[in-house]
């Protein structure tokens, strides 16, 4: 599975962005698709993820209530809508799929293909 990351960009304190991951080649229908991001200096961590399956979805603790992902198998693209961005969420995301069951949707080992990233910079 090929991905690609999109949607990055520069944006002010409060404001919002959405970041597509879109696959060639291959559905993702029995792909979880998780997103992830890294800062510089600091480790990749898992913000969000969902399921091939029953479409249960996974946020981590500081982007619940801003971030939304969604799927939309037919465009072979996931969605991560970030709103009330901040600072702290300048990172390069990335988006990944993994074709297995885990029970730790937010390590970065649990998952089998990346797509390149796509930097988000929130600054004033």
């Amino acid at each position: 599975v090929q991905l690609q990351a999109s949607g990055g960009g520069l944006v002010q304190p409060g404001g919002s962005l959405r970041l597509s991951c879109a696959a060639s080649r291959h559905t993702l229908d029995y792909y979880a698709i998780g997103w992830f991001r890294q800062a510089p200096g600091k480790e990749r961590e898992g913000v969000s993820c969902i399921s091939s399956s029953d479409g249960s979805i996974y946020y981590e603790d500081t982007v619940k209530g801003r971030f939304t992902i969604s799927r939309d198998n037919a465009k072979k693209t996931v969605y991560l809508q970030m709103n009330s961005l901040n600072p702290e969420d300048t990172s390069v995301y990335y988006c990944a799929a993994r074709s297995s069951w885990t029970t730790n949707w937010g390590a970065a080992s649990e998952y089998d293909y990346w797509g390149k990233g796509t930097l988000v910079t929130v600054s004033s």
